[in-house]
């Protein structure tokens, strides 16, 4: 059984128990469902209550900071009552696109790192041509926390997170031709703290790169990452499955 620890059902033009029929076929049975905004979360939240197989995450993507108020974090509370809200995320920091001031990003990274503490949830990180002010501030802020650094875009810095006990999640662009550190970040991460995802309908994998990305895709990474760590699919598969488990304690791996 595979599962894709971060993916966005809600953005496919599938609609989701196509997608989610696909996966299955697939034998994909568990995958993590990320909130982007209030809405989206609230969205993960109804999914996760219908379909089994499906854990949520409730976050504000720092693309949608500026618009973000302290009642929209109270939203996010609310609905990390719910038991199959899995994290908080997904949040963090992105200056490559620029769609909400800096100081925006930062303030609403901030509110979901102490969510995530006062409700003792895993932390769902996105941080891209940020990583040198989000990794500081996490250290800083989410310390005892659990980590996990969805789409691991710092092949350099394996080690260093290693220590740090932060989960690091590969995605679809691993496959890629020219991902040749990446890749080798992949051969290097610890085993317990490897995950794998599709961060769907994005970063398709080889060999169906150019389609909008899917759930049951994620096997083509499995398969490349297995090759990468000289394991089998099966293996690898056992130990991501492992390894969410222990990354977000709430996920029930006996759902299905």
């Amino acid at each position: 059984m595979l599962i894709d620890t971060h993916t966005h059902l809600d953005r496919s033009r599938q609609l989701v128990d196509a997608q989610l029929a696909e996966a299955e076929a697939c034998d994909v049975r568990l995958m993590v469902q990320s909130g982007t905004d209030l809405k989206s979360s609230r969205t993960a939240v109804s999914m996760a209550e219908v379909y089994p197989g499906v854990f949520a995450t409730v976050g504000i993507h720092p693309h949608n900071a500026a618009a973000t108020t302290s009642q929209d974090i109270a939203g996010l509370r609310d609905l990390a009552r719910n038991p199959k809200v899995v994290g908080v995320g997904e949040t963090g920091l992105d200056f490559y696109r620029n769609r909400s001031p800096w100081a925006d990003q930062e303030r609403v990274f901030l509110a979901q790192i102490e969510l995530a503490r006062q409700l003792d949830l895993p932390l769902v990180i996105h941080t891209r041509d940020a990583d040198a002010r989000s990794v500081p501030l996490l250290r800083e802020h989410a310390a005892g926390l659990n980590v996990i650094l969805h789409c691991f875009s710092m092949p350099d810095r394996v080690e260093e997170f290693a220590e740090l006990g932060w989960y690091m999640s590969f995605a679809g662009n691993v496959t890629y031709k020219k991902s040749v550190e990446l890749q080798e970040a992949a051969r290097q991460v610890p085993a317990e703290l490897i995950l794998v995802e599709t961060d769907a309908p994005y970063l398709t994998p080889v060999p169906l790169r150019g389609r909008p990305n899917t759930s049951a895709y994620v096997v083509h990474t499995y398969r490349f990452l297995a090759e990468l760590r000289h394991t089998t699919v099966v293996k690898l598969a056992e130990l991501v499955l492992d390894n969410a488990a222990t990354a977000f304690p709430r996920l029930q791996v006996d759902a299905i």
